[in-house]
């Protein structure tokens, strides 16, 4: 299941809890929604990677997009000869921009033309549908159910402050390979700093010139 089917149903999840019912617990209705956009940009690519002129381009492309933290870059060559070469180029351009190349391209509208690859940029974005909501009062006469706009502040902030929006759906997974020596560095570091304190307290004073 890729990522636009999950989000998707996701918000119909949410939309079903919605209808006809009560907030009777501490877990907020309104949760943080994850949607996915694509941005495709074609350029002549084969044997011997980009021409200079379309690798200017392309970095023009990322420069007006932004191209930051979060989101992901990937290349479709549709099988053209010499694709290998053109998406290694578009690697390098990515990685100015501390991005790794995805080993697989959405799918995306519109045929590619020979002797051309397609650059596909896929950004996330995280947001809370119908917050604030203010359509319904807390239960005053059992205090059984929260009002409906509980948990809409912190549900927004979580999804304007979260990095890479793709951590509120599958999470963040730990390398499979752990150097032991480094988290022994950072333990023996934590271990031998001195105490805060030993030295004393800084003096501050408020006298003017």
């Amino acid at each position: 299941m890729n990522l636009t089917k999950l989000s998707v149903l996701l918000a119909l999840g949410l939309t079903v809890s919605a209808c006809g019912t009560s907030n009777r617990g501490l877990e907020s209705i309104h949760q943080p929604v994850v949607s996915r956009a694509d941005y495709a940009f074609d350029v002549y690519g084969g044997q011997g990677g980009l021409a200079p002129a379309d690798e200017s381009r392309l970095r023009g492309w990322f420069e007006s997009l932004q191209l930051g933290y979060g989101d992901k870059v990937s290349v479709d060559t549709g099988g053209a000869y010499g694709g290998d070469e053109a998406r290694r180029a578009v690697g390098q351009v990515a990685a100015r921009y501390g991005i790794l190349l995805q080993e697989a391209a959405p799918s995306t509208p519109g045929e590619i033309a020979p002797g051309t690859v397609r650059v596909v940029v896929s950004r996330l974005k995280a947001s809370v549908p119908s917050c604030p909501d203010w359509s319904a009062p807390a239960d005053r006469n059992f205090g059984n159910s929260s009002m409906s706009n509980y948990g809409c502040a912190t549900n927004t902030n979580l999804a304007a402050m979260v990095a890479d929006p793709e951590d509120l759906v599958r999470g963040k997974t730990g390398d499979p390979q752990v150097d032991a020596a480094l988290s022994g560095k950072a333990i023996k570091a934590y271990r031998e700093a001195p105490t805060t304190g030993t030295k004393g307290l800084k003096v501050e004073t408020t006298g003017g010139n």
